[in-house]
């Protein structure tokens, strides 16, 4: 089991300011390098609170190249949908060569309705641009002299460059929320599998795990080299009542910022997007419901350790676990402390296969 942090901001310029939240971040990486902890990532969103600082995930990760050495550098995940695919694959293969071969490229094929309007894309078009640009941008990196005679985009014959450090690309994971389609798909073209366990529920996942790594294993492919990461809010105290009080007052923030950026939903509906209208009655946070059924990874390091090797045990003990520690609404200092219990109380006693 590896460990590692992404980062999604919920904040906006009252809350805390940009320079001052990037600030905080990249002394987080520094100290998850430090600590040993597998990879940094970042999302990519638009206009909201609900992760709109961070526009451009690239930006970001080649800053954090600059300044460490070892840890991997993930987007959480970039949105082909919004940009063209050899601009796209070259800013993500010259990030690998700044980083010496540690980007980890995770896409998504986006789901808020206002970043498509701004961008003036049709939802509708989402996966089969999803598709189209992810082939186009593997083949990019992968090869030499490139046609493509795609429905959205055409170019060619071109050689990008810089060549990516990684070959013949680097790891490619597709981001799902719910689509069980999704995983299989993912599985069939040797895709790693980026979601949010808070999006469904346990039976779902594991369903939607089992559909993955069977697809993954009828591809030919040897069982036990599946790249499977899951994201959890989290938050660590030395004491678990603190932990929980910090951590309801991070989700209840959360989930006004989601509740907020997904709004559009009650006028929108999208053949490409089946049920999520629903997503417009959002409500309140459910912090103790979240808790109770591991959503969420708060509490003193002794129950967040039982909350890790309960994850484990439900999902297998090969997972990548990205911990969201820092949203902006906690001080840095809460998620230093954070990275730091968890790597030297948590992990360390955890029964569970450590790779």
């Amino acid at each position: 089991m590896k460990f590692g942090i992404v980062f999604f901001p919920t904040v906006g310029p009252d809350d805390r300011p940009a320079p001052q939240y990037f600030d905080e971040c990249l002394q987080l990486v520094d100290l998850a390098e430090s600590l040993g902890y597998d990879h940094a990532k970042i999302v990519e969103h638009y206009f909201f609170r609900y992760g709109g600082y961070s526009p451009d995930p690239v930006t970001f990760l080649a800053a954090a190249a600059g300044r460490t050495s070892r840890i991997r550098l993930g987007t959480s995940a970039t949105i082909p949908a919004f940009q063209h695919p050899v601009k796209l694959a070259g800013k993500l293969a010259m990030l690998d060569n700044i980083s010496h071969g540690r980007l980890d490229a995770a896409f998504g094929r986006g789901f808020l309705p206002d970043e498509f309007s701004a961008f003036g894309i049709p939802m509708d078009e989402s996966k089969s641009r999803f598709v189209e640009n992810v082939e186009a941008i593997k083949r990019l990196w992968s090869e030499e002299n490139v046609v493509w005679e795609g429905q959205y985009h055409q170019f060619g014959p071109v050689t990008l460059l810089p060549r990516p450090v990684q070959q013949p690309h680097p790891p490619v994971f597709v981001t799902t929320a719910r689509s069980a389609e999704s995983c299989a798909e993912a599985a069939r073209a040797g895709h790693g599998l980026q979601t949010v366990p808070n999006v469904m529920s346990t039976e779902q996942l594991q369903e939607r795990l089992g559909i993955y790594r069977a697809e993954w294993a009828g591809s030919g492919r040897a069982a036990g080299t599946e790249r499977i990461h899951f994201s959890y809010p989290c938050v660590v105290a030395p004491e678990g009542e603190e932990a929980r009080r910090m951590g309801r007052f991070d989700d209840e923030r959360n989930t006004a910022a989601i509740s907020a950026a997904v709004a559009a939903w009650a006028t929108t509906t999208s053949s490409a997007y089946p049920g999520y209208e629903q997503f417009a009655n959002i409500g309140a946070s459910r912090f103790d419901e979240k808790l109770a059924a591991q959503k969420l990874m708060i509490g003193s390091p002794d129950q967040v350790r039982g909350q890790i090797e309960q994850i484990a045990e439900w999902f297998g003990d090969d997972v990548t676990i990205s911990l969201g520690i820092h949203s902006g609404h906690l001080s840095v200092e809460d998620a230093a402390t954070t990275l730091r219990l968890l790597a030297e109380e948590v992990i360390p006693k955890l029964s569970v296969n450590l790779l």
